[in-house]
């Protein structure tokens, strides 16, 4: 789409279905990974110069920890992310431009809410999962100084979400670039040259996140179009907030019953030491490159089912799904190959400790091999929130995927090994794939229930 005049064409609801996917796809994958090195560069050099207890303390269940507050309000913004798209697909310019400075309003509330929530509550959290003591202090640290620009993390996330539901995959991209090479930069810096430890490792991933947002701001204020963001008009409408949390919420709950499953399964990892907390934290590394395709799938498929839906074109959609699932696979499969063939080269990026390096294979092979078993669990429920219903997804997955995986850890004798801990990932994926897959043939998932 042009950026300025009115919205006049948009390849989304036009051309080659699996073009367009594709198109819509790259640029979002590509993002991500510029997103994920921010977390893998502090991790990469944070193992080599500070030892594993200070990889332990950056990624894991540090990691995990975060992503319980984080994870919540991204969930928020993807409510926003639908209720836009769908707009924009109905070529509604009023309510585009209302959505969008409701969803920089709603950015910036819970930008802040996280921010001292997750200062108060890293403590808690860290001793919750069993934190080992040596990694403890370390672990805190690192979590209070990244919590302290969460509302930057929150409004960025929002930011990127605006630009995806207008079919503008490309810009979040651009600007993740620029992060992530002052990320880069700064952790070599601060930790290298003023031996910062953890503590330098985080200020450089929230100073690299203040570039990417300031970016995207700029970017939204200068278009010319309905999609243009003016600071005056920054403010949460009412009608567009109820239907904005109707989808993010759920969303966010989901995140949130993600964190607390895998809290506990860190949980579990850390009571078989240091070097298997060190080894998942690097395992959390090498897998997320899986998972960058994944999601960038399921954000794909969202945005171009929300437009269709909002265009009144479902056949377009339905076509949609199936060729998403279909490029899923290829995708998904070459990975699993990758992954069992490379693994332990993989590891080698972290850590030359021979006892963690182990671990972490087994933890590989594992989990990897099944990574086929969630592409329905991803394009589905992504698929049918684009039509504006998130609470079935919802329900599915807190209790197919949250609520087995915790059963799970608490009945099951497989939990006294390390690899039967991990052994929950796909049993639970083949359960809940089976349950998307029966509601989205048989549960009228693209009956028009209520106006846009």
């Amino acid at each position: 789409m042009r950026e300025t005049g009115s919205i006049n064409t948009n390849g989304i609801t036009q051309g080659v279905i699996w073009k367009q996917l594709l198109g819509f796809f790259f640029p979002i994958v590509f993002g991500t990974l510029f997103q994920q090195l921010y977390n893998t560069a502090d991790a990469i050099i944070v193992g080599q110069m500070l030892g594993k207890q200070a990889l332990a303390a950056v990624g894991g269940g540090t990691s995990t920890a975060i992503n319980l507050l984080i994870g919540f309000f991204t969930g928020l913004a993807s409510g926003a992310t639908v209720i836009i798209s769908q707009y924009y697909g109905a070529q509604d310019e009023d309510r585009v431009s209302l959505a969008i400075h409701s969803a920089a309003a709603i950015a910036l509330y819970s930008g802040i809410l996280v921010s001292v929530a997750g200062f108060f509550l890293s403590g808690p959290l860290l001793r919750a999962i069993s934190t080992p003591d040596d990694i403890y202090p370390l672990a805190l640290t690192y979590m209070r100084i990244y919590f302290g620009g969460g509302v930057v993390v929150v409004m960025y996330n929002m930011g990127s979400g605006i630009f995806r539901a207008f079919g503008d995959s490309k810009s979040p991209l651009y600007f993740l670039i620029a992060g992530c090479l002052v990320n880069i930069v700064l952790d070599i810096v601060l930790i290298g040259v003023f031996k910062m430890g953890v503590a330098g490792a985080a200020i450089a991933t929230v100073i690299s996140q203040v570039v990417s947002l300031l970016m995207v701001v700029l970017k939204l204020h200068r278009r010319t179009d309905c999609c243009r963001l003016e600071f005056r008009k920054i403010k949460a409408d009412s009608f567009i907030m109820t239907k904005t949390l109707a989808i993010g919420l759920p969303a966010g709950i989901q995140s949130i019953m993600y964190s607390v499953s895998n809290l506990m399964i860190q949980s579990g990892v850390n009571g078989f030491g240091t070097n298997a907390a060190a080894a998942w934290a690097a395992y959390g590394k090498l897998d997320s490159l899986f998972w960058m395709i994944i999601n960038a799938f399921g954000i794909a498929i969202t945005t171009f089912v929300g437009q269709n839906y909002g265009a009144g074109l479902i056949d377009r959609a339905k076509r949609g799904v199936r060729e998403c699932l279909a490029l899923s696979l290829v995708f998904t499969m070459a990975m699993e190959v990758l992954y069992i063939l490379l693994g332990r080269y993989g590891y080698l990026l972290f850590t030359t400790d021979e006892g963690v390096i182990e671990t972490g294979e087994v933890v590989l092979m594992a989990i990897a091999p099944y990574f086929f078993t969630f592409i329905c669990v991803e394009i589905l429920s992504g698929a049918i929130r684009g039509t504006g219903k998130a609470l079935i997804p919802t329900l599915f997955t807190v209790f197919g995927i949250c609520g087995l995986r915790i059963a799970w850890l608490a009945v099951l004798p497989m939990g006294n090994s390390l690899k039967g801990v991990v052994a929950c990932y796909p049993v639970t994926w083949i359960f809940t794939s089976v349950l998307f897959i029966i509601y989205y043939l048989f549960g009228g998932v693209y009956k028009m229930r209520e106006r846009l």
